[in-house]
């Protein structure tokens, strides 16, 4: 028979495991990126690579449909978050976002969306508050659905093309090299501090934190 110490730690334990469900969700974290195998290692599927390493640290999972995504939850620095992979195509990921932050009133604010940008070299990242799209269709897709662009967004880095010539959508959708995903994966434990700071409301530590040249 149990003792009476063994039953309350058991209690504890239990009360511990239900609160995160009992919190309110104030937070959207979106990795973005393309559905389908086809695209899984691809330059645009960084947010989606990113999001793995988001679930393992948080001991979660997206795989529930809801709002054109795949989500979970997850409790990241002590905030109930809902997970994104939107899977409306790149284009059109603002739909997935505006859907979710309309359904559970997520201001912009509370916003954060894990991208790639051509602009920065491979194994750089950026953290912005909000700002233009730089050409990312993802992330304009969430400003034109969201009719703002104060959300916060982590940007790795996947390199420029080759080339001038070089076509830019075959460039986005080509395969990473074993190397580069080498560095991508370091980064992606650094992007996951840049989330807890940002939830935190620490945007400046954050950007310590995150911001590199590669």
């Amino acid at each position: 028979m149990p003792d009476i110490f063994d039953i309350f730690k058991r209690l504890e334990r239990d009360r511990s495991s239900a609160a995160p469900a009992a919190l309110p969700l104030t937070h959207i974290v979106v990795g973005l990126g393309n559905p389908g195998r086809d695209y899984a290692r691809t330059r645009h599927n960084t947010g989606f690579l990113c999001m793995d390493t988001v679930c393992e640290k948080y001991g979660a999972v997206t795989d529930r449909a809801k709002f054109q995504a795949l989500t979970g939850e997850a409790v990241i620095a002590g905030a109930r978050c809902l997970l994104m992979r939107p899977q409306t195509m790149m284009n059109a990921s603002g739909a997935a976002v505006a859907d979710a932050a309309e359904f559970y009133k997520i201001p912009s604010s509370h916003i954060i969306v894990i991208s790639d940008d051509i602009n920065l070299n491979v194994g750089a990242m950026r953290v912005r508050l909000k700002g233009s799209d730089g050409g990312q269709k993802g992330i304009r897709s969430i400003i034109n659905c969201l009719g703002t662009d104060e959300f916060a967004r982590i940007r790795i880095g996947v390199g420029q093309k080759p080339n001038p010539e070089y076509d830019l959508a075959d460039w986005v959708l080509s395969n990473f090299s074993a190397a580069d995903m080498d560095v991508l994966k370091a980064l992606f434990p650094i992007a996951c501090e840049g989330i807890e700071l940002l939830i935190k409301g620490q945007p400046e530590k954050a950007m310590q934190v995150c911001n590199r040249k590669g």
